[in-house]
């Protein structure tokens, strides 16, 4: 869009990064930080696969209302390929291209109509009528995580839209099994943990799933393991820094630790499923030659993280318990 401003003159009002001078009881009159009409995402995070045909864009919000909004209307556009609510975000697949969206207010009021790979960033456009195109510019141009925007101005009934450009991430899954002992510990809090501690620029933590495995006689109570989910700009260095951390802080002799680097770790479901179905041997491994799976702690709690690892977020799936049935 040509008559779109860049940075903060397309919404000169809002105060990026600011505290209010002083509260709202020191005036004696409540006052609301920033612009009233905006809000701002809190990150937005784009993932490509190594070809830059397939794009996940996970949008962190603020307010589940608009979130939930934005999404019921995105799906309409023909680059979104399917969305799904994650804890606090939103996730949208999308296919890279750009289109003109025939919006209509009340019907088809916003949506997606750009997205695109460029080297080591990601392109992404929305357009918005009313109040879904506040959201369209102001609220995702300053959103955390973004490098640079283009914005119209927004509010009231105008037609409004924004491109944000974020930087090109790697999906980055990490498998933790048998970090405790039958007497201290628990596997969930230690990866939870370690995950928070490794969040930096470069990487960003955007999942936890807990996964039931098949109850083997050794377990040390539940038999769960754990996958984590980041999108990193540096995975080699993500990896090392965790298993760092498990080394230092695991209880046990057997822990088992694997990362898988790309964006679809579905090829690995088949040894999951056994995993979850009944006990499984070091053997039955997958291949690791592709070089997107590495073994890092290769304990008897191997076989468990890497049986997470492809559950994220599947959470129905990931909990499920095998009884013979179903």
């Amino acid at each position: 869009m040509s008559d779109r401003k860049t940075g903060t003159d397309a919404y000169p009002e809002i105060r990026i990064h600011e505290e209010p001078e002083s509260s709202g009881l020191d005036r004696g009159v409540e006052e609301i930080p920033g612009y009233p009409y905006v809000i701002r995402y809190p990150g937005i995070v784009a993932i490509a696969d190594e070809k830059g045909a397939d794009i996940e864009l996970v949008e962190f919000f603020d307010c589940i209302g608009g979130a939930m909004w934005s999404m019921h209307h995105y799906v309409q556009s023909p680059l979104v390929r399917s969305a799904r609510n994650v804890g606090s975000s939103m996730r949208y697949l999308l296919r890279p291209g750009t289109v003109d969206l025939d919006l209509q207010g009340s019907s088809f009021p916003a949506g997606i109509c750009g997205a695109e790979v460029i080297d080591a960033e990601i392109a992404v456009s929305y357009i918005g009528l009313g109040g879904g195109g506040v959201g369209a510019s102001a609220g995702r141009s300053y959103a955390g995580g973004v490098i640079r925007h283009e914005t119209d101005p927004s509010g009231g009934g105008r037609r409004a839209g924004s491109t944000i450009w974020l930087p090109r991430m790697q999906r980055v899954l990490i498998g933790v099994d048998d970090t405790d002992t039958p007497d201290k510990g628990a596997s969930w809090t230690l990866v939870h943990n370690i995950a928070r501690a490794v969040e930096d620029e470069t990487a960003c933590y955007l999942s936890h799933t807990i996964v039931q495995l098949f109850p083997v006689p050794y377990r040390t109570k539940n038999c769960v393991s754990i996958v984590c989910e980041f999108a990193s700009a540096n995975p080699g260095a993500l990896i090392g820094r965790f298993h760092t951390l498990l080394e230092k802080y695991t209880l046990s002799a057997e822990t088992g630790m694997a990362a898988f680097t790309g964006f679809d770790p579905s090829a690995l479901l088949p040894f999951a499923w056994r995993v979850k179905m009944g006990e499984v041997h070091r053997d039955l491994l997958p291949d690791v030659q592709e070089g997107h799976l590495e073994l890092v702690m290769e304990g008897r709690g191997i076989i468990g993280a890497v049986a997470a690892i492809p559950f994220y977020t599947r959470f129905e799936e990931a909990l499920s318990l095998w009884t013979g049935r179903s």
